[in-house]
């Protein structure tokens, strides 16, 4: 009885780490869908273009990219103070919901609630080089 305890509590744990490990699989995205959601989401104010802003800083590079470091473009004050370096899991959160990680920031998006978009869009970002 105690073996099939044993058992069943390995086949258990088993079944988590094969499904966390599929959700990370997930949460790659695909940039080829992200660059349609880019389009559909962001472009109308940001540009994945180098040097090319819009009423927002243009996107190209920003993975690893400090906050507001792009000297053109007119940052809130709540975005130079925010101490933020655009990392997947920053550009997450923030695409998530803006206001939340940067409150009195000036981008005017409510945020993208489909975490399978949000994934695509982070893949298509860090595609931008």
């Amino acid at each position: 009885m105690k073996k099939n305890i044993q058992h069943t509590l390995l086949a258990m744990l088993i079944g988590v780490i094969g499904a966390s490990q599929a959700e990370h699989a997930n949460a790659a995205g695909d940039p080829k869908k992200g660059a349609d959601v880019f389009a559909g989401e962001c472009g109308d104010c940001h540009s994945p273009k180098e040097g090319k802003a819009k009423k927002g800083p243009p996107l190209f590079g920003v993975n690893g990219r400090k906050a507001a470091s792009i000297a053109e473009f007119a940052y809130s004050d709540a975005m130079k103070q925010s101490g933020i370096t655009w990392t997947p899991d920053k550009i997450d959160l923030y695409i998530t919901k803006p206001k939340k990680l940067v409150p009195g920031g000036k981008m005017k998006y409510d945020g993208l609630d489909d975490a399978a978009q949000r994934a695509d869009v982070i893949a298509y970002l860090q595609s931008l080089k």
